[in-house]
């Protein structure tokens, strides 16, 4: 398969079945408790920054969190919002949903209860300068996106549009770990996984860094300085293996995304010798047509309050 190939739309659908095995049931289990004394004599508002293409959305919906509610959902990429509404109005369709589009959004109605989806394209920072002071929510939910910023400056922003006693749930935020089996060359294997988190750590986006390779360890101490309480806190490992069927679903497609993501950022890295590398990602890439590769990443999921 060629880089040109690789969808992240169908990226994003694939790791669907490998988050759902992943997150922390315990976790949730505390967001589900800890949400009716939370709620105020209104429809519960949510907000999910970097939604991608709304399966934390439909997640919510399946698993009983929502009932009467406002949800804005926002990320950066027109095509994940666009997908997201085209996915949520198909599958609420199918649930027995009466769906009602709306410009930006739509509104999804059963058995009494109505869910009112707001939907948009935009940057996190620029949407937090349009609504910090304006509008705030009861739930802020971010699902595998705290890792891909500077959370130490990026959180005291992020909970401006929190309302004072409103909870937080942050889930599948990366934590140093990756693994990839069977080994092809231990010493191989060891500094393509450390060089790998390496990019992490020193990615910068618009001229800012954004990302750390144990954010998931790293929010605990985040979150107690901007007076953030942790109700909950666990791991939420991704987990692929090859079953006597083969890989569940589209998992397939999800390692290969993977595997291609590791070869784009490590791509003529100087403490790498590329002819060893470039033959590192095509026995991967073999591994995995032939039903041999297991691959684990270490993530933690966090519930909580925050002040009030």
């Amino acid at each position: 398969m060629e880089i040109a190939d690789y969808s992240f739309i169908r990226y994003l659908c694939a790791k669907q079945t490998v988050d759902d095995r992943a997150l922390n049931q315990h976790v949730w289990q505390n967001l589900l408790e800890n949400l009716p004394s939370t709620i105020p004599p209104r429809s519960l508002r949510v907000l999910e920054i970097g939604c991608g293409i709304g399966t934390m959305l439909i997640r919510m919906l399946e698993r009983g969190l929502l009932g009467d509610a406002e949800v804005t959902a926002i990320d950066a990429l027109p095509e994940n919002i666009n997908f997201a509404n085209q996915h949520l109005t198909e599958w609420g369709k199918l649930q027995g949903y009466l769906v009602n589009p709306f410009v930006g959004g739509l509104e999804l109605t059963r058995q009494g209860f109505t869910v009112k989806f707001e939907l948009e394209a935009i940057d996190l920072f620029d949407f937090i300068r349009r609504e910090a002071g304006q509008r705030s929510w009861d739930l802020l939910v971010a699902h595998a996106f705290l890792d891909l910023l500077n959370v130490a400056t990026a959180l005291p922003l992020i909970f401006e549009l929190c309302r004072p006693g409103g909870l937080f749930y942050f889930s599948l935020n990366f934590d140093g770990v990756t693994s990839l089996q069977p080994m092809i060359e231990p010493t191989l294997d060891e500094l393509v996984e450390r060089l790998y988190h390496r990019t992490m750590d020193e990615r910068i986006t618009a001229g800012q860094p954004s990302g750390d390779s144990q954010a998931g360890r790293h929010l605990f101490a985040h979150l107690h300085n901007v007076g953030a309480t942790i109700f909950a806190a666990g791991a939420s490992d991704w987990v692929v293996f090859p079953t006597p069927q083969g890989y569940p679903a589209d998992e397939a497609y999800f390692l290969h995304f993977i595997i291609n993501t590791i070869a784009e950022a490590l791509s003529e890295h100087p403490d790498l010798d590329q002819l060893s590398f470039n033959k590192w990602i095509t026995v991967r890439h073999a591994q995995v047509e032939r039903r041999e590769l297991i691959y684990m990443a270490h993530q933690l999921d966090f519930v909580g309050r925050w002040g009030g």
